[in-house]
């Protein structure tokens, strides 16, 4: 008996595993899962990436922290004596009295890149340090502003100057002379955004331009190395000479007061007596 049309049809679409559409037919499912895993995928990378650049880098100093840094002030070329600790420990921001600066932020206000020169002169009361302005917390120093020339008397007198800060850090490796090394010297017309860093020197002042201001005195340094290695600054000893003109000094260091008139404070003398009976005077 002959097998009808729609029998043989049948026949050869099992035999070659089905019609045509079915076999022509694209598995879209399987592709729209694929690109749903793709894009779920890189979305969440983004993500982690974003949420990671949003967090902030600590920057030091932070709340907590105690740092100790030297400050002098090159006026007109003349180096002033060290300002008077200061009067409220309300800031974060100090200074002991002996040219050591204490930077022991107590808010955010003063962490960070906030712990800056200016911010400290802001917490001093007669001591003003913009980036254009220096007032130095005495009667006998005038204001200068940018622009201005030195006063007469003293030594860049009738010269233009600016107001500036040159900085070091004091290193803590050691020479081979066993001494402390600084490394730094760079100097900014900026002193009020000067950051502060832990073991840092720093002049600032008004002063002509270009001129490369020098390390604080003998006896800043001193004092600072002094705290560094983990006892107290030096005491600062006040004397009056017979003009009027008052100068705070530290033991065995010199120092030149606004009125230029030098003083000097002898270490003490120590003397020893050796077995054959020589004396040595130290």
């Amino acid at each position: 008996m002959a097998r009808s049309s729609s029998g043989k049809s049948v026949a050869r679409a099992a035999a070659t595993g089905g019609g045509t559409t079915y076999r022509g037919q694209m598995p879209v499912n399987w592709y729209a899962a694929l690109v749903i895993i793709v894009i779920v995928g890189v979305a969440s990378i983004a993500l982690a990436k974003y949420n990671y650049n949003k967090v902030p880098a600590v920057v030091e100093p932070t709340v907590g922290t105690s740092w100790h840094a030297g400050l002098a002030f090159d006026i007109c070329g003349t180096m002033e004596a060290a300002i008077p600790a200061s009067p409220s420990s309300a800031s974060g921001l100090t200074t002991s009295g002996s040219g050591v600066l204490l930077v022991e932020p107590k808010s955010s206000s003063e962490a960070g890149n906030n712990a800056t020169l200016g911010k400290f002169a802001d917490g001093y009361t007669g001591l003003t340090l913009t980036n254009t302005k220096l007032k130095y917390p005495s009667t006998k120093v005038p204001e200068y502003s940018n622009g201005e020339k030195c006063a007469a008397g003293t030594p860049d007198a009738g010269k233009v100057g600016i107001v500036q800060a040159r900085s070091w850090v004091i290193s803590t490796t050691t020479s081979k002379n066993h001494e402390e090394e600084e490394t730094g010297g760079a100097t900014t017309t900026k002193p009020a955004d000067l950051k502060f860093a832990n073991r840092q020197l720093i002049t600032t002042g008004f002063v002509p331009e270009g001129t490369a201001m020098p390390k604080p005195p003998a006896s800043t340094i001193l004092a600072l190395q002094q705290v560094l290695a983990g006892g107290a600054a030096p005491v600062a000893t006040t004397t009056t000479t017979a003009a009027g003109v008052t100068t705070t000094t530290a033991a065995g260091v010199t120092t030149t007061t606004a009125a230029g008139v030098t003083t000097t404070t002898a270490p003490p003398v120590t003397t020893t007596t050796k077995p054959s009976g020589t004396t040595t005077t130290k």
